[in-house]
């Protein structure tokens, strides 16, 4: 979640040559604000969040919404009209980043802008699931289309809620308030180690997420995205001026291609399942006529798993390991052994023992 440009766009995981979601194919560096403020601010959320769970605990933790309705609400709310505001994201390493969102749904259209602050310059402009990556100084627009439907800001996965209903419980931790808006807070735990647990800050009137934090077995924060400030009734005109998509003139134009397609087509099957995790779809994705390379992305409705597999190559894939940025986690290795023909990332905002059972259940079925 670190990376809030790609939280944009579905946060479908791409590149898996990178390790962390700073080399997603969205994205851009975590500098954002001064060390000083960071500890102050991270200080006060601890406060914050120990002071909101003693006042739950004083008035009861019995949840007015069962996971599915929550879940649903916030999925709804993503849809909120028009908003713009600054989105900030943090890890526990100190990591920073922030972006600037414009938003507009109306009828059946949906756009979108996010501009990054932090690192490199670059814009998302998303029109429904059409999705274009500008980065100015390469000179490159990169498009894409996407078929998952995950707006932005969101959790939720569609159709997710009864599936997280299994796996989480849901725990009213009281009331809030974010960029200077009234919240409802709840704290999704998870039923086992497979997965983290989500606290959700839930702006009272739209139901729109303000704020989310990750949070490992000992409740640890791990990662926190949140609005600094949000206009959730911005000018028409305001935000019609901010969704003008810029000239593509004298930029390389790149088409990200992505195919679903049947695993078994590919070569590719499971031999188990990890509790929770079901299989939301198989790509074939390819850039600018690149290599192709397959993408088996899992969810539990609020946690994804990507599963990316490509021909071994030694040029190319010199680094396996595993690494972690913030709660995201990849493991990166030749499959199915060390002397294996094929070269294996899984990537995911899960404990990496959920990466070892999803990687540890693939299997070939030819080729």
């Amino acid at each position: 979640m670190i990376d809030v440009v790609a939280l944009s766009a579905v946060s479908i995981h791409w590149v898996p040559r990178c390790p962390t979601k700073v080399q997603l194919w969205l994205t851009t560096s975590a500098r954002a604000l001064l060390a000083g403020f960071f500890c102050l601010f991270l200080g006060l959320a601890s406060a914050q969040g120990a002071e909101s769970q003693a006042g739950a605990q004083a008035r009861g933790t019995e949840p007015t919404r069962s996971v599915a309705e929550w879940l649903a609400r916030l999925r709804q709310a993503s849809k909120t009209p028009s908003y713009q505001g600054t989105y900030v994201v943090t890890s526990a390493s100190g990591a920073m980043s922030s972006a600037r969102i414009w938003h507009r749904a109306d009828g059946n259209e949906e756009l979108e802008s996010v501009e990054a602050l932090s690192g490199p310059p670059r814009t998302i402009f998303r029109k429904n699931n059409e999705v274009l990556l500008f980065l100015p100084k390469m000179h490159v627009v990169r498009t894409e289309r996407h078929s998952l439907g995950q707006t932005f800001p969101n959790l939720v996965h569609a159709d997710g809620g009864s599936l997280a209903a299994e796996y989480y419980t849901v725990r009213n931790l009281g009331e809030d308030r974010v960029a200077g808006l009234e919240t409802d807070v709840v704290l999704f735990k998870p039923r086992d180690n497979l997965r983290y647990a989500y606290r959700v800050w839930s702006e009272k009137q739209t139901g729109l997420m303000l704020k989310s934090q990750i949070l490992d077995a000992a409740g640890r924060v791990l990662e926190q995205a949140a609005f600094s400030e949000i206009d959730l009734n911005p000018p028409a005109d305001v935000v019609q001026a901010h969704l003008v998509m810029p000239s593509m003139d004298g930029m390389k134009q790149e088409k990200v291609t992505r195919e679903r397609v049947d695993p078994a087509s590919e070569g590719w099957s499971l031999k188990g399942t990890v509790a929770g995790f079901e299989p939301q779809g198989f790509y074939k994705k390819s850039v600018a006529g690149s290599r192709s390379i397959v993408q088996w992305v899992f969810s539990d409705g609020l946690s994804t798993v990507s599963l990316f597999m490509e021909p071994y190559d030694t040029q190319r894939h010199m680094h396996p390991g595993s690494s972690e940025f913030g709660a995201t986690h990849a493991l990166r290795r030749r499959w199915p052994d060390a002397q294996g023909n094929w070269w294996v990332t899984s990537v995911g905002e899960v404990p990496p023992q959920t990466l070892e059972r999803l990687v540890g259940n693939l299997q070939r079925t030819g080729g």
